[in-house]
């Protein structure tokens, strides 16, 4: 950081979180109070239902509901009243968390984990809705809280092979982070069939694989069983999200190669192909909240496997309509909060500059994509750093070699060889903003 910098982020001295440029606008965000987790995507006819854990306010002592949002095409969203809220003295008392949904008999059937405080484990419950996915009756128990465990909950159903699977996050001393899996014929009795996969805690592919795994969501991707799961321990919390083969020896790679991408759920069948959600966090420290809102979901995600069955990841192919005319050269253009910029060739350097002391910069070479945002943000509040990924390209994709989407404080980049990148960034300075690009890439504004 130049010293130059530094003089202006001390005098600065203000939140990036009051100003309106950084509102997300076509990734899902209630107008107010906290979110995390995606949960439950399902298509019901046209329409796609997705819901999310939220807090009216960003008091962390108010029980988690269920947020709804519904889209005829993934990327313009309609949010709805909350589908699910805690039943006060029921299995969800003090918070509805995690888990998915499914289609049975023409109704959506939601699986989830009921939170209450003092138990030692949030249960796996069930809840039906009657009006096509808008609300959630009561929930009851479908399996028993585990003797001895680190931690078990959010669960993610589907059906395969006649039957229905049911997949729990876990984690234990003595056998390391586990996703427990059930079996049954009709979604109300479950037999407990095993350990769908485990693994001893430690280092793959330089992540920590975690002493337990949350939010495990199983694909089934060229005939292979896929598991993506977040990695998390007691003393540190969450850390990456990753995905291994469960029919090989486990070995997780990771899925997005940015900062702020968390609790991915998925869709194992849409009109697109298996897709992912994921929870986009912050970026910022607590002090900085202070307009009111904080949490968004990440555009979905197309996933497919690479060479080294690693999950990758292309926008959805709907993101094209938000695109504002036929497109100009994106050297030198000016762009307000929402854009994206296609580059052809992995080459060169996409700076976007917020001001003469704020910028933000994606630079591909050789085989690597780097985020910078050390110099992102005059907040005091606001995180930097640098963030990158190898075998970013894929020359014969017949795709650019990045795909680069702003939204207010948003930012995601997708690669030709299916890598992306999520991350946050906070601007003090409104538009209009800077971009500084090759010649050969290209700009269009977005909207919704």
């Amino acid at each position: 950081m130049t010293q130059t910098h530094s003089a202006a982020r001390s005098a600065a001295q203000k939140s990036a979180g009051a100003v309106a440029h950084l509102r997300p606008a076509f990734h899902i965000r209630p107008p107010r109070g906290y979110l995390n987790d995606p949960n439950g995507p399902i298509e019901v006819g046209d329409d796609v239902h997705l819901y999310f854990q939220s807090r009216p306010t960003l008091d962390m002592h108010v029980p988690v509901e269920w947020g709804h949002a519904t889209s005829t095409d993934y990327v313009r969203w309609t949010l709805h009243r909350p589908a699910m809220a805690p039943q006060p003295g029921g299995p969800d008392s003090d918070g509805c968390w995690s888990g998915n949904t499914v289609l049975d008999d023409g109704r959506v059937r939601a699986f989830y984990s009921g939170n209450v405080e003092g138990h030692p484990y949030q249960s796996v419950l069930t809840a039906v809705s009657d009006d096509g996915g808008m609300t959630f009756g009561p929930a009851r128990q479908v399996v028993p809280d585990p003797e001895q465990a680190i931690m078990f909950r959010d669960p993610f159903v589907w059906r395969e092979n006649g039957s229905w699977w049911l997949a729990v996050g876990a984690g234990y001393a003595d056998r390391g982070a586990s996703i427990a899996l059930y079996r049954s014929a009709d979604l109300e009795h479950w037999t407990y069939d095993g350990p769908l996969a485990e693994l001893p805690r430690g280092i793959a592919a330089g992540e920590d694989t975690g002493a337990a795994w949350e939010c495990p969501q199983v694909l089934t991707i060229d005939g292979r069983r896929i598991a993506v799961v977040a990695s998390w321990s007691p003393e540190s919390g969450p850390a990456e999200v990753l995905s291994f083969d469960v029919d090989v020896p486990v070995a997780p790679q990771r899925v997005d190669h940015g900062t702020n991408f968390y609790a991915a759920s998925a869709l194992r069948d849409s009109r697109f192909g298996p897709l992912l959600f994921g929870w986009l966090t912050e970026g910022r420290d607590r002090p900085g909240w202070t307009d009111g809102w904080a949490g968004v979901l990440s555009l979905p995600r197309v996933v497919h496997l690479g060479p080294d069955g690693s999950l990758r990841s292309t926008p959805v192919p709907t993101v094209d309509t938000l695109r504002e005319g036929p497109g100009s050269p994106a050297n030198g253009a000016s762009t307000g909060p929402r854009c994206e910029i296609v580059v052809p060739e992995a080459s060169g350097q996409v700076v976007i500059h917020f001001s003469d002391q704020e910028r933000v910069v994606v630079e591909l070479a050789g085989d690597t994509l780097t985020i910078d945002r050390t110099e992102a943000s005059l907040d005091q509040h606001a995180h930097g750093g640098r963030m990158q990924v190898t075998d970013a390209f894929d020359p014969t994709s017949n795709g650019p070699a990045a795909r680069i989407f702003l939204d207010g404080s948003v930012l995601e980049v997708f690669t030709s060889a299916g890598r992306v990148l999520s991350t946050r960034v906070y601007p003090t300075a409104a538009p209009a903003w800077r971009i500084e690009a090759p010649a050969h890439a290209h700009y269009w504004p977005l909207t919704t």
